[in-house]
């Protein structure tokens, strides 16, 4: 996970910097978790990151 927020300006924010930095978009993850009165909803940015192709035999770390 890179960022969780329950600002929209500031998770868009930090968006714009991750691909001003050069992250590829298709790669951003954005998890909306609704909320209700006591609990706001959050954002939850992360990295999209596949499964190593089969047969590898690698081990594949979330990163």
């Amino acid at each position: 996970m890179v960022l969780e927020t329950g600002d929209g300006a500031q998770l868009r924010a930090h968006v714009r910097r991750l691909q001003e930095a050069g992250w590829d978009a298709s790669l951003i993850r954005i998890d909306t978790l609704c909320g209700r009165l006591e609990y706001p909803s959050q954002y939850r940015l992360s990295r999209f990151v596949t499964g190593p192709a089969s047969g590898s035999g690698e081990e594949h770390a979330d990163g």
